[in-house]
């Protein structure tokens, strides 16, 4: 008798996880179709090490201008803190009128900004004074429950009833609580009054603290990251133009300055091959030598290269363009460098002499003075001339002292040509000093006076440098390896324009999605889109109303065509269930987004809110 055995077994197979693909990184972005990876990734280190090094010393920069009104928001903060452990007769006065002590610090409206300072605060209080600090937005306190203790970040912000609930709660706890509060005020001090009644604001010790202005804010981190030549990255005029334009008319934020600086160095690495050379002077010699044979002609076909070879002799112009020697490169990056060393001193003394006149000639912030110097010759404007007219008319106490402040700009200079520029200086400025009498006798003689002699001579010392050290970038070969000068593309990211943008992507989805079954033709349409892009286009068609049914009808047999159904089959343009529920929530989002809303007149349309293209 033969027999079987059967063996039953359950085995478990578990699948091979999938590796998800790492987001892209900068790097990626970069080296992304790069033909020469090394130029890549040399590009992006130091675009990365410029970009923390900026990082770094705009933050202690930004420490540093904050520290004065800290210090003494510090200071007021532990004098009450203290005054209530030792039960001071200061402190019972105020517990006796139920008043709590509140620092009211202005900040002004560049409100971005006011969240680092607010951190600084609070970290500081906490190291210092006491851990029991918490810091309150309007948006999380829309009632009594979300209201703890000690800072308001954005006191105009805050609903007025619930203020003043919890001021006058507060107040009835002050013999037993030390609560010290701090307001933070964008506008004005008298917000306080505007939102608080007298009876609220009397439970209040106000004391005033005022932060430095956004406009000197900005003019001290351009004067320190921009107008140096420690930074090797600089920016055009028209750039630099841009990113203030932003500052001034939208937000008077130092911090999203900042950004769009930071987005300019990133986009000038990105878009720039020989960006690999804007780096310190060393650094930048060491990489010429690893520049390959297609840089070199990179460097050859550089417009100011080519003007430099155009001033070059016929021998020396067929050397220039077919050798691949490196020298001239290092020369022409040297005098570059020693270009900015020049430059910036002068600058900043031509800001100091012009800066004192009536009515500012080449304005009153130096940043505007830059910008001129960097759009054209500066000595060939109306402006300047005006300017050295009125210099001549200044009087001899007020333009010794204009040339001290020069004296001590210029002691700093490491060039030979600045050292010479300041023992000329000093001379001229003791000659000054010894003209007073000379020139009480000129003015009987009627004859020029030894000082006003000295006063052109200086003048005209002045000019000289101007035009020697002041000559646009443009003027300097190798210059576009360290100017960014794409303003409209830094515009374009900087200044948003949402309407521009979702008609965009609505029309053209391959605009953002960069899918190639999306790609069309000029004037045609992929019906392989998005719905919401589907029925976009289609309620473009259309009047001021739509009906709906024909929208859907229309909709079903431009989808239809994108899943490959034959156009004489019965189900062609059939609308099935899913269909009809992609249609309405496509409809929903259009609403959604503005450009339709539902009308009264019909109960089976839809009105149309929008007309005419991006």
């Amino acid at each position: 008798m033969s027999t079987s055995s059967v063996s039953k077994g359950c085995f478990v197979f578990k699948p091979s996880a999938k590796k998800r693909k790492p987001s892209p990184t900068v790097e990626d972005y970069f080296t992304h179709g790069s033909e020469n990876m090394e130029n890549s990734r040399l590009r992006f280190r130091t675009c990365q090490s410029l970009w923390e090094k900026m990082k770094t010393d705009t933050e202690l920069l930004q420490e540093e201008l904050n520290r004065k009104v800290l210090d003494s928001l510090l200071e007021f903060i532990r004098k009450s803190s203290s005054s209530f452990q030792r039960g001071t007769d200061d402190w019972r006065s105020r517990m006796r009128a139920h008043e709590i002590p509140t620092a009211a610090l202005v900040l002004g409206v560049n409100v971005p900004d006011h969240d680092m300072t607010f951190q600084s605060l609070s970290e500081q209080l906490q190291l210092s004074v006491s851990p029991f600090v918490v810091s309150l937005q309007a948006k999380e306190c829309a009632g009594m429950t979300e209201l703890h203790k000690l800072i308001f970040k954005d006191l105009e912000v805050f609903s007025p009833k619930v203020l003043q609930d919890f001021i006058i709660i507060c107040s009835r706890y002050i013999e037993q609580l030390p609560l010290i509060f701090v307001f933070g005020i964008a506008t004005a001090p008298s917000v306080i009054q505007h939102t608080l009644p007298h009876s609220v604001s009397s439970l209040l010790g106000i004391e005033l603290f005022q932060s430095l202005s956004c406009t000197q804010h900005l003019a001290t981190v351009i004067d320190q990251v921009i107008l140096t030549s420690e930074f090797p990255f600089k920016l055009s005029g028209k750039v630099l133009q841009v990113l203030v334009s932003i500052f001034l008319y939208h937000d008077f934020s130092v911090r999203n300055f900042i950004k769009g600086l930071q987005l300019a160095l990133l986009e000038h690495f990105h878009s720039q091959p020989l960006s690999v050379l804007c780096c310190r002077k060393q650094e930048a010699l060491g990489h010429i030598s690893k520049l390959s044979h297609q840089d070199v002609e990179r460097i050859q076909q550089l417009p100011s290269f080519m003007r430099y070879v155009e001033q070059q002799g016929p021998q020396d112009q067929v050397e220039l363009l077919t050798n691949d020697d490196h020298e001239v490169c290092v020369k022409l990056l040297i005098d570059l460098h020693k270009y900015h060393k020049n430059y910036y001193p002068i600058l900043r003394c031509l800001h100091v002499l012009t800066s004192s006149l009536p009515k500012y000639p080449l304005g009153k912030q130096i940043r505007e003075l830059h910008i001129s110097c960097l759009e054209k010759n500066v000595w060939d404007n109306e402006e300047y001339a005006s300017a050295m007219t009125l210099l001549r008319m200044m009087a001899k106490e007020e333009l010794v002292s204009l040339l001290q402040k020069c004296s001590v700009i210029l002691k700093p200079g490491k060039t030979k040509k600045m050292r010479a520029v300041l023992l000329r200086l000093d001379d001229l400025i003791t000659r000054f000093t010894k003209s007073l009498l000379e020139m009480k006798e000129s003015r009987r003689t009627k004859k020029m006076s030894q000082f006003e002699i000295l006063r052109d001579e200086v003048l005209e010392f002045f000019d000289s440098l101007v035009r020697c050290h002041l000559a646009p970038p443009e003027s300097q070969p190798l210059y576009e390896v360290c100017y960014y000068s794409s303003s409209a593309v830094l515009r374009r990211h900087l200044n948003a324009t949402p309407r521009t943008s979702i008609q965009t992507a609505l029309s053209n989805p391959y605009h953002y999605l960069k899918n190639e079954s999306l790609r069309t033709e000029d004037g045609t349409f992929s019906s392989a889109a998005p719905d919401i892009c589907i029925v976009y286009k289609l309620h473009l068609e259309c009047g001021r109303l739509i009906n709906l049914y024909d929208w859907l009808e229309a909709y079903a047999t431009v989808v239809s065509a994108a899943e490959g159904k034959d156009p004489e089959s019965a189900d062609y343009g059939k609308v099935d269930e899913l269909k009809h529920a992609r249609f309405i929530q496509a409809v929903s989002e259009l609403e959604f987004l503005g450009f339709i809303k539902s009308t009264k007149q019909k109960t089976d349309h839809v009105s149309r809110l929008t007309w005419g293209g991006c």
